[in-house]
């Protein structure tokens, strides 16, 4: 899955693709470098950030989307929260819900999903992303992201969504601290238990810096390669990325490891 943020204050870009054109261009490419998945967001979520309006969010994404749309073959997805944006990326040629909130901010969403019949990502997030990382803190970090899910993949079923249009994301980076995105990327294997295609987005976080000695986002390459290649082999189905020209390289590697380890 590659990442398309079309805002001006992403953590990751700066703002680099925040014009129309520029995102096209950005979103032809990776497709041309083997994404399987487009995921365009309007809204900054990296932490402390404010919302915005629905207005604004769809100003900045509907767009790129009808315009990309008719350039690639590959699912777009787009990063919302808000049913109404949704809906208008749907209709504006998205095939994929990609929803930080896990189907809690907005309880129009899942009705939405249901009635256009698409894939939804149901993320884990502790908090907001205004105030997520303000001393996040978990009893039990894993129990209580598969106790998360269970309750949004109710949730989902109950509104009508197919369960098998149902993927999870732990949620790295989202209501976490350092030693709660090395443990969940090491125990991915129990998210598995939940039958559903498993997402990972470890692209560039802050835990990657840390442990590269507090290097900035675009400084992380080799970090992220390598939590990439470990997701994969813990059970990640889908790996969402800045890189996608490199990390499809990684991910081919990784899977041919880890088929042997299934052989």
């Amino acid at each position: 899955m590659g990442i398309l943020n079309v805002t001006p204050d992403s953590f990751s870009d700066g703002g680099r693709f925040f014009d129309p054109a520029s995102a096209v261009h950005r979103g032809m490419q990776m497709a041309e470098d083997g994404a399987d998945i487009i995921d365009i967001g309007g809204e900054s979520t990296r932490p402390g950030a404010d919302p915005i309006t629905i207005e604004e969010e769809v100003r900045r994404t509907i767009p790129v989307i009808e315009a990309l749309s008719k350039e690639i073959r590959i699912p777009i997805s787009i990063d919302t929260y808000k049913a109404e944006v949704a809906k208008s990326a749907l209709d504006a040629g998205a095939e994929i819900v990609n929803d930080i909130s896990g189907l809690r901010y907005d309880p129009r969403m899942t009705k939405v999903v249901a009635e256009y019949g698409v894939p939804v990502v149901i993320m884990h997030m502790k908090g907001t992303p205004k105030d997520m990382q303000k001393a996040p803190v978990y009893e039990a970090l894993i129990p209580e992201i598969l106790d998360y899910f269970r309750e949004g993949i109710r949730i989902a079923m109950e509104a009508g969504i197919p369960e098998d249009k149902i993927i999870v994301d732990p949620g790295i980076g989202f209501g976490k601290r350092f030693e709660h995105n090395l443990e969940i990327i090491h125990n991915l294997c129990e998210f598995v238990l939940l039958e559903k295609p498993l997402l990972v987005g470890p692209s560039r976080k802050a835990f990657i810096g840390k442990i590269l000695g507090d290097v900035p986002p675009g400084d992380r390459f080799e970090g992220i390669a390598a939590a990439v290649a470990i997701s994969i082999f813990n059970g990640a189905h889908i790996v969402r990325v800045h890189d996608v020209k490199e990390m499809v390289k990684v991910a081919k590697v990784a899977d041919a490891i880890k088929r042997m380890r299934v052989a």
